[in-house]
């Protein structure tokens, strides 16, 4: 059975900092809080130069809210911007009711999409970390009966109580991690050691990352039109019509003002993305904050050091557009559905550009008594030319390996002993 949701009133004030942004930002916050199971009842806000220091949207303000609050029986106040310690105690008495802020919720979100031991762990490290300065004055609403937003993820009846508790707990998560991620740079190694060509996904949030890894790897992994609907990363095999062998690796969506805590609690998995041979950038062609979309994560794919890496731009949802009236910002770039066979062709070709441009060429011949040595060719590098030569008995294969290939180490080692 559904639980009902939650009657949220949503707080935001524009000051000249974010007044850029901010009806986007409040527009995200109504869908963040949609996802995570709330209907926005009213939404409140103030033009501020700036915002006040005690209570962000002033005395009189925070009257009012208090008046909308109980005029539209709501259960939970849900702030745009982070509350200091302070500020959270003051809203949750004045209010009488819980109240959380933006960072909360999205982590909220977060412990709600976990599926993974490592996505869970990080989720509530991030939570305890954020909780912790926040005990003092929180036992009301930290203990809310029934749970509800905000309070999915570590027991909040121990934060309360035991202080000490939560920086052993974030001790023990931590060391966990780190044995996480050992592992998964294991495997990482292993890849690279295999001469597997890796593409990983990364873009906006509800961009469509998961629609197109469906679409190319036939595998059914959650996509919905929801934020922060993939949250642990996910690697599956890919076989292109050639024969070639690749990875795709699906990440957690970015967004605007995506808390700090977030990135350095999923600093592991967004390393994933640092060892690839090449990034799609999938973003929503048909969003009107599409441009805004494309810097928010070009700011984070250059605070994460991913920019060194070669990426494609992947335009997705043309099928919600007018293509003709379509101006690219990002190269290179593909536009394309991925909901049509159309679109699976057209986004396959720009990959294969992009493999033949990153990948080194390469002529063997192979003995056709080599059957196995052939199908690992095929397998391990990009193949576009086979010659079956009836005098020599062997297979002149032409194509592109990658750079540091045991194929290219062959025919290296092959020109040195001629």
């Amino acid at each position: 059975m559904n639980k009902p949701q939650e009657k949220v009133i949503i707080v935001g004030v524009e000051t000249e900092a974010n007044a850029k942004n901010f009806h986007e930002s409040m527009a995200e916050l109504e869908s963040l809080t949609n996802t995570a199971n709330g209907e926005v009842v009213y939404s409140l806000t103030q033009k501020r130069k700036q915002v006040d220091r005690q209570t962000l949207i002033g005395k009189g303000k925070v009257a009012e809210l208090a008046q909308f609050a109980e005029a539209y029986e709501a259960d939970l106040v849900i702030f745009n911007h982070e509350l200091s310690p302070r500020q959270s105690q003051l809203f949750n008495e004045a209010l009488g009711l819980p109240v959380i802020d933006r960072v909360q919720l999205i982590l909220d979100i977060f412990a709600m999409r976990a599926r993974s031991k490592e996505g869970k762990l990080q989720v509530e490290l991030a939570q305890l970390n954020y909780l912790l300065p926040r005990l003092i004055g929180q036992g009301k609403s930290m203990s809310r009966l029934g749970g509800g937003i905000g309070t999915r993820g570590p027991g909040e009846t121990k934060l309360e109580t035991d202080r000490r508790h939560i920086r052993n707990k974030i001790t023990i998560i931590k060391r966990e991690l780190k044995e996480v991620a050992a592992h998964r740079e294991r495997n990482r190694q292993k890849r690279q050691q295999a001469d597997v060509f890796q593409i990983g996904l990364i873009g906006y949030t509800n961009a469509g990352k998961s629609t197109i890894l469906n679409l190319l790897t036939n595998v059914e992994t959650y996509a919905k039109d929801q934020l922060f609907a993939t949250l642990d990363p996910l690697t599956k095999k890919w076989r292109l019509p050639e024969g070639l062998e690749v990875t795709l690796t699906d990440t957690v969506g970015f967004i605007q003002d995506l808390p700090t805590q977030l990135i350095d609690a999923f600093h592991s998995t967004l390393e994933e993305s640092q060892g690839m041979n090449l990034l799609l950038h999938v973003v929503d062609a048909s969003s009107e904050d599409r441009i805004q979309q494309e810097t928010t994560v070009m700011k984070l794919i250059e605070s994460l050091s991913l920019n060194r890496l070669p990426i494609l731009t992947v335009y997705n949802k043309a099928d919600q557009i007018e293509e003709s009236q379509f101006t690219p910002t990002l190269f290179p770039n593909v536009l394309v559905s991925a909901k049509s066979q159309a679109g699976k062709e057209k986004l396959i070709k720009a990959i294969r550009l992009q493999l033949m441009e990153l990948m080194e060429p390469y002529a063997l011949e192979i003995p056709s008594n080599k059957g196995q040595e052939l199908n690992d060719l095929k397998r391990q590098t990009f193949v576009f030319s086979e010659e079956y030569q009836e005098a020599t008995n062997v297979y002149a294969m032409k194509g592109f390996a990658l750079k540091n290939s045991r194929w290219l180490r062959e025919r290296a080692k092959e020109d040195t002993e001629d």
